[in-house]
């Protein structure tokens, strides 16, 4: 760890609807090579918008508990010790529809993805009252280098 690091156990969890995501490594904590972040998911859970990103992979490890991911339409199931590589531009999504809570480690190559973007989307989910504003979602994502899911 460089002497202006932060250690991983005092940064912020961010929340993200129902979900905790904390960053352990940042962009340029690795010279822009990885993002490394924890995601806690809680039982009976999703994430809020499936989507793409062309300008990193993103590698998948499962902490605790299972989550269930769909990367272009295949269901795959991480549970604890599982890995999964989402390629650059696969559309994908997840959800812990089980009844304990999951946690996963998500790593993001090239360095990509921020706590600002977490940031972001918190603040579009807890605006409002009722179900999040798809453009503004979608505005978030693209800014951030996502492009979010056709409908379905």
């Amino acid at each position: 760890m460089s002497p202006d690091s932060t250690p991983a156990d005092s940064r912020e969890t961010i929340r993200v609807g129902a979900m905790g995501v904390r960053f352990l490594v940042e962009a340029a904590d690795s010279n822009d090579s990885v993002s490394v972040f924890e995601c806690s998911v809680p039982a009976d859970s999703k994430m809020p918008a499936p989507h793409s990103h062309d300008a990193f992979e993103e590698t998948i490890y499962g902490l605790e508990g299972v989550t269930s991911w769909t990367v272009d339409g295949r269901a795959v199931e991480i549970g604890v010790g599982d890995a999964l590589c989402v390629p650059r531009g696969s559309v994908h999504g997840f959800q812990n529809a089980g009844g304990e809570d999951g946690k996963f480690l998500a790593v993001a190559s090239p360095g990509r993805m921020s706590p600002d973007y977490f940031r972001e989307i918190h603040e579009v989910l807890a605006s409002g009252g009722g179900p999040p504003d798809p453009v503004r979602l979608g505005e978030v994502m693209r800014r951030h280098g996502l492009t979010p899911a056709p409908p379905t």
